[in-house]
């Protein structure tokens, strides 16, 4: 059977190029106005570039577009087409940020400041990128095809890499250079995270009872939130039960575990944490 794909209607293409517009341009702004010079750099493609633009004294711009078309015509092959070309779109962007700031004074010259700002402008930048299908570099390309041919998580192909790369800028800029480089990924990893999965992070959480008949109502006429009975038989007692399952935003965890304690302080809850949350009804129920 062919594969059906659904056409993107107008608005969301016009959505997907303001923002993916926009998260370029924060990361061309962090990049010429806070970070590079101060010769702190990000991981990644950009970083080689940053430093390939340091000892060449040419255009940053130019070396993130040159560095990361092999990765954009792998990315088009393996990935998708729509994928690589809201990539190529933001890269286009960001390059060009980069070259019309390229002789802007930096906003700060304080090493720290151009870390905490920078780092957060430039995890917002990549976040709404990220989140409307794009990607400002292409070692994320690389991870994806990696891990789906290795077994291992993007994340730690991601890790590893900027490892390298970051001890290299310790031998192109300073070692205190490249130590304020890995605060600065760090940062702009974790507002990255916020940006893509929002404020409100979801938890999954799986609760094993006898009262779950009335752990469920309280969960639902206290919190607001729906529930799922999942059959379950325990491997020791051998016993029929269900388990009462869930999903909360990371504000109500705390107020969860009360309710369910108050009821059967033995009860078993296990707290997962949930990228995304799609369909159904995620929306609280009006509590009266």
């Amino acid at each position: 059977m062919a594969k059906v794909h659904r056409k993107i209607s107008k608005l969301e293409l016009i959505k997907r190029i303001v923002f993916i517009t926009i998260g370029a341009i924060l990361m061309g702004v962090a990049l010429e106005l806070f970070l590079v010079n101060n010769s702190v750099i990000d991981g990644g493609i950009t970083g080689l570039a940053i430093m390939a633009s340091h000892l060449t004294k040419l255009p940053l711009g130019l070396f993130i577009l040159i560095f990361n078309l092999p990765f954009l015509f792998i990315g088009f092959k393996q990935i998708g087409k729509t994928f690589a070309f809201s990539t190529l779109y933001g890269i286009v962007v960001m390059s060009a940020t980069t070259q019309l700031l390229h002789h802007a004074h930096a906003f700060t010259e304080e090493k720290l400041l151009a870390v905490l700002f920078g780092g957060i402008i430039l995890g917002a930048g990549v976040g709404l990128v990220i989140r409307y299908g794009g990607s400002l570099d292409g070692t994320e390309i690389v991870a994806i095809l990696a891990s789906k041919k290795f077994g291992m998580p993007v994340g730690q192909i991601i890790m590893i890499v900027n490892v390298f790369i970051f001890i290299l800028a310790g031998f192109v800029f300073e070692w205190n250079s490249a130590m304020y480089s890995m605060v600065t990924y760090y940062l702009a990893t974790k507002v990255m995270d916020i940006v893509v999965e929002g404020i409100e992070e979801s938890k999954s959480v799986t609760i094993i009872s006898q009262d779950y008949e009335e752990i469920s109502e309280s969960i639902m006429t206290r919190l607001g939130r729906s529930t799922t009975y999942i059959q379950a038989r325990g491997g020791y007692s051998r016993e029929e039960t269900q388990m009462v399952y869930c999903v909360v935003n990371r504000l109500e965890v705390a107020k969860l575990k009360s309710i369910v304690q108050e009821i059967d302080p033995k009860a078993f809850i296990a707290i997962e944490h949930v990228s995304d949350v799609l369909g159904g009804n995620f929306s609280k129920r009006e509590i009266h």
